[in-house]
């Protein structure tokens, strides 16, 4: 049983997973449980090329982002499980927990994050009800988001990235992860809000 479980490895779903894989000093996320899908074969990042973020070097790939992504999450936060070549069918609902079923295997979490991209080619199953057209993107491209306040679609089931509404901006999608994340600490932290930041020793 996972505490939470993040669905796809792009920008958003990365992001997420490196603040709470951060927060694990602090005593009420120590001994949660965390997973993360990185199915990444349809993030927008396979083709993208970044000259305009701050903080990436111009010419950074996408590629390269995904690849030191997963490095850096298994080498600063190796309690977070990474769940590799693996694919998301369907996610349903029990009493307390969801089920997530891939191509291989069937979890259960407490609270499940939903992170894959926005093209209508999103086929997980137990999610129609909440798909519809997106709202920022050009209507000929036949985008979709899952409708949702604040990033929650409905309690303990949370969207973040471009799916969740937002543009496609690395930044943006990036933001919208770690929105997720500190939501979810504050929700572990009986509702005081919390983020984590790390600090120079001065």
């Amino acid at each position: 049983m996972y505490d939470a479980l993040i669905i796809g490895g792009g920008a958003a779903g990365m992001s997420c997973a490196l603040v709470l894989g951060s927060a694990k000093p602090k005593a009420f996320a120590t001994n949660k449980v965390i997973g993360i899908i990185t199915h990444q074969k349809t993030s927008h990042l396979q083709t993208a090329l970044f000259n305009n973020v701050l903080g990436l070097a111009p010419g950074t790939t996408g590629t390269s982002i995904l690849e030191n992504g997963k490095k850096q999450l298994s080498n600063l936060y190796p309690h977070i499980e990474q769940i590799k070549n693996e694919k998301v069918l369907e996610v349903s609902k029990s009493d307390n927990y969801f089920e997530v079923r891939t191509n291989k295997n069937t979890y259960q979490s407490k609270i499940v994050i939903i992170a894959v991209g926005y093209t209508n080619l999103m086929t997980i199953k137990g999610l129609e009800q909440y798909i519809e057209p997106h709202p920022r993107a050009a209507i000929e491209k036949h985008r979709i988001w899952l409708k949702n306040t604040d990033h929650l679609i409905e309690k303990n089931l949370y969207v973040t990235g471009t799916l969740a509404g937002w543009r496609s901006q690395f930044s943006m999608a990036s933001g919208s992860g770690a929105h997720v994340a500190t939501d979810i600490l504050t929700l572990w932290n009986g509702g005081k809000h919390t983020k984590v930041h790390d600090k120079i020793d001065i």
